[in-house]
C-alpha cells in the first residue's frame, strides 16, 4: 500500500511512504487496542463493587429453627437502587434453590459449574434484554444435609462504557495532534537526510561538458559512496575510451595520409606533359598500389570497430573452429600461390570431439584471416626457397580447452615487441612490408570478446630465421562441451 503515488519513481517519495503508512496504519490498531484495555480498567473498580455488594447480602442469610430466611434492611434495598444510570438486580436462593427474594427471572450460573463455597465469581449475562455483568457466590447454612445457598448480584454496564469512552478520549485526542506533528517531523527529517544527494547533483549539473575528473566521496554520507565510486569508475574508463578513440582516430588519419599524398603526388606527374607512355604507366601503377593500401587500411579500421561493437549486438551460437580455420586456409591458397608459400592444415577434423565453441563465425573468421594475412605478409618466399605456413587446431575435450595455431617460417617477432604489436597502427622495426598494423589488434579484440588468450612465440628457436608462432587459447564451457561429445554418441 502506498499512500503518495507518482509516475516515476521517487527515492524521497519511497522511504516517505515506507514511514508513513505503517504509522497510518497502526492507529486504528491502536485505537482498537486502547478501547480493550480501557473496558478493563473501566470495569475493575464496578467489579470489586458488585463483589462488595454480593458480601454483604451474603451475610444476611440466616438460619432461624432450622428455616434459612433472607431479611433486607430498607437502607441496604436504598443503597442497590441509588444508581441513575445503571439498573441493579439481586437475586437469593435456599438450599433447595427455592427463591428466597429478588428477581425471579435472574440468569443462573453455567450448570457445569461446580459451587465454590464462598469464593466470588464474575460472569457476563445478559438479562431482560439487556448486558449485565453479574457476581455470584455460595454459602454454607448450618443445617444438616442441606445444600449451599446462592447469592447473586447483576449490573448494567451503562457506566462502565461511559468510564471507558472518557479513558478513549483522554489517550487518542492527544494522538490527533501528535500524529500531524509526527508526519512533519519525518518529512523535516527526510529533507535534511536527502539534502547530500541534492548537492550531489548540483555538483555534477555544475560541471563542464569536457570535465570527466572523479568526484569526491568525501562529502558524501557513506550510504552514497558506493554510487560516487561507480559513478567514478565510470568517468574514467570513459576518459580512457574516449583518450583512445582519439588517439585511434589521429593514428587513422596518419595512415591514411600516406596513401592519399601518394596519390595525388602520382595523379600530378601523371598530369604532365612531357610524361611518356611508359612513365605514366609507372605512375598509374603507384596509383593502383596506394589505393589499395588505402582501401586496405580502411578495411582494417571498419573490422577493428566492427570487432569492439559487435560482441555486444550478436549472440553467440555454435561454431566449429577447425570448419571455420580450413576455410580461411582455402580462401588463402590463391594469394600464397602468387608469393610461392606452402600453406596448409593439421590438426582436428571439422564436427571431431572438443573443436566447438560458442561465438561469432564471423569475426572467429576474421580473427584467423588476419592472423594468416600476417604470416603471408612477413614470411619470404621464393620459387627456389618457399616459405611455409601451417594453420592447426588442437582439442582437449577433458581439460575443456581449445587452440588454434598460426606457425610462418619469417623474420619472427622480437621478444621486446611481442606487447607493442597488439597496439594499433604498430608496426614491427626493421620490416619494409605494407601494411596497416591493425591486424594483431584486431585479432586480440575478438580473442578477448571470446575469453581467449594470445601468446606470440618463435616457431623454431633454435633456426635463423626462427619463424613466429601464434596461439590463440580458448576455454571452452561445459555446455558447449557436451554438444559435440553427444553428436558423436548419436544422442
Amino acid at each position: 500500500m502506498k499512500i503518495f503515488q507518482r509516475e516515476q519513481r521517487s527515492l524521497f517519495g519511497e522511504i516517505l511512504d515506507w514511514m508513513l503508512t505503517p504509522l497510518l496504519l497502526l492507529w486504528p490498531v491502536s485505537l482498537a487496542l486502547t478501547w480493550l484495555v480501557a473496558q478493563n480498567i473501566a470495569g475493575k473498580p464496578f467489579d470489586r463493587a458488585l463483589e462488595y455488594n454480593v458480601q454483604v447480602l451474603a451475610q444476611l442469610v440466616t438460619v432461624q429453627n432450622q428455616r434459612v430466611t433472607f431479611n433486607l434492611p430498607q437502607p441496604a434495598r436504598e443503597i442497590l437502587r441509588a444508581d441513575d444510570s445503571d439498573l441493579v438486580y439481586y437475586q437469593v436462593l435456599g438450599p433447595q434453590s427455592d427463591f428466597l427474594s429478588g428477581e425471579r427471572d435472574f440468569p443462573q450460573p453455567p450448570e457445569d459449574e461446580p459451587p465454590r463455597l464462598g469464593e466470588v465469581r464474575l460472569r457476563d449475562d445478559e438479562m431482560r434484554g439487556q448486558e449485565v455483568r453479574v457476581a455470584y457466590t455460595w454459602i454454607k447454612l448450618d443445617v444438616p444435609g442441606a445444600q449451599p445457598s446462592l447469592v447473586q448480584v447483576a449490573e448494567t454496564r451503562e457506566k462502565r462504557s461511559v468510564l471507558a469512552t472518557e479513558i478513549i478520549k483522554g489517550v487518542m485526542l492527544p494522538q490527533f495532534v501528535i500524529l500531524p506533528l509526527a508526519v512533519l517531523l519525518v518529512w523535516l527529517a527526510l529533507v535534511r537526510g536527502i539534502k547530500p544527494l541534492s548537492q550531489l547533483e548540483e555538483r555534477i549539473r555544475a560541471r563542464r561538458p569536457d570535465d570527466l575528473s572523479p568526484l569526491d566521496d568525501r562529502t558524501v554520507p557513506l550510504e552514497v559512496a558506493p554510487l560516487v565510486s561507480s559513478v567514478n569508475d565510470l568517468l574514467t574508463r570513459l576518459k580512457d575510451s574516449i583518450a583512445t578513440q582519439k588517439r585511434f582516430l589521429a593514428d587513422a588519419a596518419h595512415q591514411l595520409k600516406t596513401p592519399l599524398a601518394g596519390l595525388r603526388m602520382q595523379a600530378d606527374l601523371a598530369q604532365r606533359e612531357a610524361f611518356n607512355a611508359e612513365e605514366l604507366k609507372l605512375s598509374l601503377k603507384q596509383i593502383g598500389r596506394s589505393s589499395i593500401r588505402a582501401t586496405h587500411t580502411v578495411n582494417q579500421l571498419l573490422a577493428l570497430a566492427r570487432a569492439e561493437s559487435s560482441g555486444q549486438t550478436i549472440p553467440p551460437q555454435p561454431c566449429d573452429l577447425a570448419r571455420l580455420t580450413m576455410e580461411v586456409v582455402q580462401d588463402s591458397v590463391p594469394r600464397t600461390m602468387d608469393k610461392h608459400i606452402d600453406m596448409g592444415y593439421d590438426g582436428a577434423h571439422p564436427g571431431s570431439p572438443g573443436v566447438q565453441l560458442e561465438g561469432n563465425p564471423t569475426l572467429l573468421k576474421e580473427m584467423i584471416r588476419n592472423l594468416l594475412d600476417n604470416a603471408i605478409n612477413y614470411t619470404p618466399s621464393s620459387s627456389r626457397h618457399p616459405g611455409v605456413i601451417t594453420a592447426r587446431v588442437l582439442a582437449d575435450p577433458f581439460g575443456h580447452v581449445l587452440v588454434l595455431q598460426v606457425e610462418d617460417s619469417g623474420p619472427g617477432i622480437p621478444e621486446g615487441e611481442r606487447e607493442l604489436v597488439f597496439q594499433p597502427f604498430y608496426r614491427a622495426l626493421g620490416t619494409n612490408v605494407d601494411g596497416s598494423g591493425l591486424g594483431l589488434p584486431i585479432v586480440l579484440e575478438i580473442a578477448r570478446q571470446h575469453n581467449a588468450e594470445i601468446r606470440l612465440e618463435d616457431n623454431h628457436p633454435d633456426r635463423v630465421p626462427p619463424g613466429t608462432r601464434a596461439t590463440v587459447r580458448f576455454v571452452l564451457k561445459d555446455e558447449a562441451q557436451r554438444a559435440p561429445a553427444q553428436a558423436q554418441a548419436g544422442l
